[in-house]
């Protein structure tokens, strides 16, 4: 109910409008332009995502590369830079970066890990006897990877990509940093300058719709596969592929590569802004803004957990026309900009449950609206990944339907409704436009200080909390690589 809200606010925004002028907005040449313009950056940054996302993953769960656990969680934390920080850096450090090239860039680094964590997670669970069957009938390592590996990795895979485009039509910071006209920028700046609401409803229905045909192509590529063992000791590790000193060193220096695009280059922005400071820190601020940050991550990661929880059993368990459509459903505000969901919400605190309006109650149920795809995704995959047989055994021998999920089921989906919830608490952490318009007069995160200072340009200034807003999101994007259960060697 509340994922349709943000649907509902923009009906009621057009239809007002009268069938005329909606028209008019659709066959703007203009829109057409921004459709493309929006899709081929989604294309581009999902399509490079996925190419780093399964590379690293094969190499830190299947080859014999030492520490592979730590490069993991090396490959996870770029989730705890925000696009918009990414984004000041390489501005400082270029400039004259182009518009789409440098979005294209930021976002690709800030966006892989989503394809990374659950390709990662697949390979451990699954039973490389496939692959072993395939070498022993002669087929090379890469064909081997191609017509099997990729098959056993691909409803994660494919995830993990819907997740990064929904995130590309829904970002805001870097495009609007990096001056690239995409449907997110050009809907927050309408709805900015109030004076016509109506072009920014249409353009917010436009991406509605596109969201909805990108969701139904994950839901029809995943069709009815399922990739399941029969328990965590069933299934045994597969060999660790010795790369040799050439491969090996080429594997490291393209991690470190990466690695250092993604986390050195903002990281060592903020470092030399700190430099920079011709003041002392105010570190109550920064506290305040922290605890701040924190409790509303943790708030946000329950709740939206918990409302996930029946949708992503019924996707995986029971799936059909309606539990197909209240996925898709739940998608539509992660696709939205931040300031959509955000007026959708004061739309209703004003009109039905004004109680509500300027609270954190408010706050938070827009962060629910937002990245609950995240936690569906999250559960549906650990929920797919465990066989009804197991249930259905426990039943046999007595035991009633819920002591039968909870004693055997819930054991097994525990890590991956935990790394769900991490994904949507360092996703909470990072989110902007939302929180400028909905957070409690008084209230301030991290997010809202670093570009409320970064936008008056007092660099130095927004560099402590920007400094923070890193650390304490690293916690739960590296418990997010932990909880991957990388095999040892």
């Amino acid at each position: 109910m509340l994922a349709s809200l943000p649907l509902a606010y923009l009906v009621l925004r057009t239809v007002g409008a009268g069938f005329g002028e909606v028209l008019d907005v659709v066959w703007r040449e203009r829109t057409l332009t921004l459709l493309v313009r929006s899709l081929s950056l989604a294309a581009v940054v999902t399509a490079a995502s996925l190419v780093l996302g399964v590379a690293w993953a094969w190499v830190v769960t299947r080859t014999a590369l030492p520490l592979r656990r730590w490069w993991l969680v090396l490959g996870a934390l770029p989730l705890a830079v925000p696009s918009y920080l990414a984004a000041y850096a390489w501005i400082s450090l270029a400039p004259s970066l182009p518009p789409f090239a440098g979005s294209a860039l930021v976002l690709t680094l800030v966006c892989y890990p989503y394809v990374l964590l659950p390709v990662a997670a697949a390979l451990t669970r699954a039973d490389p006897g496939a692959e072993d069957v395939a070498r022993s009938l002669g087929r090379g390592p890469v064909v081997t990877f191609v017509s099997v590996t990729l098959r056993q990795v691909r409803p994660a895979a494919v995830a993990g990509g819907l997740l990064v485009a929904l995130y590309v039509l829904s970002d805001f910071g870097a495009v609007a940093l990096l001056r690239l006209d995409t449907f997110t920028r050009v809907i927050y700046t309408s709805y900015r300058a109030g004076f016509d609401p109506v072009p920014a409803a249409v353009l917010s229905l436009v991406l509605v719709l596109v969201t909805g045909v990108i969701a139904a192509a994950e839901l029809r590529s995943r069709g009815r596969a399922r990739q399941a063992r029969l328990g965590s000791g069933v299934a045994r590790r597969a060999r660790a592929v010795d790369l040799g000193r050439l491969r090996a060193a080429a594997s490291v220096a393209g991690m470190l590569t990466v690695a250092g695009l993604a986390l050195a280059v903002p990281l060592g922005t903020v470092v030399w802004w700190l430099a920079g400071s011709s003041r002392g820190v105010d570190v109550g601020d920064v506290v305040s803004a922290t605890a701040a940050t924190v409790g509303l991550a943790i708030v946000a990661a329950a709740l939206t957990t918990i409302v996930a929880a029946p949708v992503g059993y019924l996707a995986a368990r029971h799936p059909s026309r309606v539990s197909g459509w209240l996925e898709r459903l739940s998608y539509v505000g992660f696709a939205l900009p931040g300031i959509v969901v955000a007026l959708s919400l004061v739309y209703l605190g004003v009109r039905l449950v004004y109680p509500l309006y300027q609270t954190t109650t408010m706050l938070v149920l827009a962060y629910l609206v937002l990245f609950l795809p995240m936690a569906v995704g999250s559960i549906r995959a650990a929920v797919s990944a465990t066989p009804p047989v197991l249930e259905e055994m426990a039943r046999s021998l007595g035991r009633s339907p819920t002591r039968a999920f909870t004693s055997v089921t819930l054991p097994v989906i525990t890590p991956g409704v935990l790394a769900g919830a991490a994904l949507v608490a360092v996703t909470v952490m990072k989110e902007l436009p939302a929180t400028l318009v909905l957070r409690p007069i008084g209230t301030e995160t991290l997010a809202t200080e670093l570009w409320s200072a970064t936008a008056a340009g007092a660099f130095a200034a927004a560099a402590p909390y920007a400094a923070a807003l890193v650390l304490v999101a690293i916690i739960p994007a590296g418990l997010l690589a932990v909880r991957t259960e990388v095999s040892q060697r």
